[in-house]
């Protein structure tokens, strides 16, 4: 699928219903996703940040590396990807602007402004500084013509913000103000929150990281109107786990019990199989 058409599906994805957009980090992840019949794909800073033995902070992966790992993801399927772009890997929004042009060259169906400064002194951008932000974000891919969707993103919830939800709802709703297409504030925790976050910026699509599993279902929140769900860095941590714990378990004990939940050498084989038959 070539990029214009990537686009022109994702756009789609967020007209209507509600879709789970899951989070692989490389090439092989990628494919399973995608072989699993999700329809889009997005990258995750955090699970690129562990594949090479960081521990996940803003600056954690370069600009070059996450340039290299979208490209990675987008050359895997040619599903639609939408790209964590951090808060745009530039301190002005000049540098936003062409930060961004990177971005979509590589491939980015879609991309993510957040309004984090990696400062613990001052954990958010000034409200005009971030909707500056964006509206460079906007510019860049407005020069473009294709229509790479913009979603921007309020960190309040993650930054120990005093009262994130009503900062959220402030930011986000100004964001959409200045151009986002998709608005998301990652940390929204009950149904109450997620209703007034939907609410506040309607008709414009919500992205809700999926992170509480006591509710958070694919019909529970498309029945409060939210049109897309990420998982972050969850998938990565999740086969961190399976990978950990048959690693203590062998180190520990002497025993390759842990192995029981892997999948099948066949299994995984078959699959690629498939997917390279299903390529050409």
């Amino acid at each position: 699928m070539k990029h214009g058409s990537q686009i022109d599906t994702f756009r789609q994805l967020h007209e209507s219903g509600c879709f789970v957009i899951p989070n692989p980090w490389d090439a092989g992840s990628a494919v399973a996703l995608a072989s699993l019949g999700f329809k889009a794909l997005a990258t995750s800073s955090a699970a690129v940040s562990f594949i090479r033995a960081r521990a996940e902070t803003p600056n954690s992966v370069s600009v070059e590396e996450t340039l290299e790992n979208i490209r990675v993801v987008v050359r895997a399927t040619g599903l639609p990807v939408n790209a964590d772009f951090q808060a745009g890997y530039a301190e002005t929004p000049e540098g936003v602007v062409s930060s961004v042009r990177r971005c979509v060259e590589a491939g980015a169906a879609g991309l993510s402004i957040e309004d984090a400064t990696g400062s613990d002194h001052r954990p958010l951008y000034d409200l005009s500084e971030a909707v500056d932000r964006v509206c460079a974000a906007r510019e860049a891919i407005d020069a473009d013509g294709r229509g790479v969707l913009l979603t921007a993103r309020c960190e309040s919830f993650l930054v120990g913000d005093s009262d994130p939800l009503e900062t959220a709802i402030e930011r986000l709703v100004a964001f959409a103000e200045a151009g986002a297409d998709c608005l998301y504030a990652p940390g929204l925790m009950t149904p109450e929150e997620v209703q007034r976050v939907v609410e506040a910026v309607a008709p414009k699509p919500v992205n809700v990281l999926a992170c509480e599993s006591q509710w958070m279902t694919v019909d529970a929140l498309a029945g409060l109107g939210v049109r897309r769900i990420s998982v972050g860095s969850a998938l990565a941590r999740a086969a961190w786990g399976g990978f950990l714990r048959a690693a203590r378990e062998m180190k520990a004990s002497g025993s390759f019990g842990g192995f029981g939940d892997a999948e099948t050498f066949s299994s995984m084989n078959q699959m690629f199989t498939e997917w390279e038959r299903s390529q050409r």
